[in-house]
């Protein structure tokens, strides 16, 4: 797998602390931090949320007069 490598500039002072803080708390590198919710929130990662919600039946329910 290719790998690339980003500079990322203007990081929030907040953004920064909570990153260290989660990296902190884990035990794992800024890095590691950074890789793992970048993944995790576009849904690319091994861990990437599963919403386990009803979503996909919302909007689908039909009248069944033998229903009550």
């Amino acid at each position: 797998m290719k790998k690339g490598q980003y500079t990322v500039r203007h990081v929030p002072a907040s953004l920064d602390a909570a990153l260290r803080r989660k990296a902190k708390r884990k035990g794992q590198s800024l890095n590691q931090v950074l890789l793992d919710t970048l993944a995790e929130n576009l849904g690319v990662g091994e861990e990437a949320a599963r919403f386990l919600d009803l979503d996909a039946l919302a909007g689908s329910w039909k009248k069944d007069k033998a229903f009550r």
